[in-house]
């Protein structure tokens, strides 16, 4: 389970560091790491009934869940647009549902 998420946060930036400068490789592993923790959390609190996408690799949940959707803004409000003859789209709305469900922190 281990090897899992340094495998997960290699393929999510930690393998090969952007520069040659320190400072600049000391802010990308910050970064590098709240994506990773990002999309263990979204995996937890989404799509823990999902089994396909459950445990699926970083590459997966990237090319098959997240870039099909398109955040575009209008008129000042923003809107999601989702293909609708694409296959997951029905577990994106989910995953999306849930998110918005979460209490607010206090």
């Amino acid at each position: 389970m281990v090897e899992d998420r340094v495998r997960a946060g290699k393929t999510m930036g930690l393998r090969n560091l952007p520069s040659q400068d320190w400072t600049v490789n000391q802010g990308w592993m910050p970064a590098a790491n709240l994506g990773h923790d990002l999309d263990c959390w979204v995996r937890l609190l989404t799509l823990h009934d999902q089994d396909d996408l459950e445990r699926a690799e970083p590459d997966t949940m990237r090319y098959r869940l997240y870039l099909p959707a398109r955040l575009s803004t209008h008129a000042r409000r923003r809107h999601l647009r989702i293909e609708r003859s694409w296959p997951l789209a029905q577990a994106f709305v989910l995953a999306w549902q849930r998110l918005t469900q979460l209490p607010a922190l206090a």
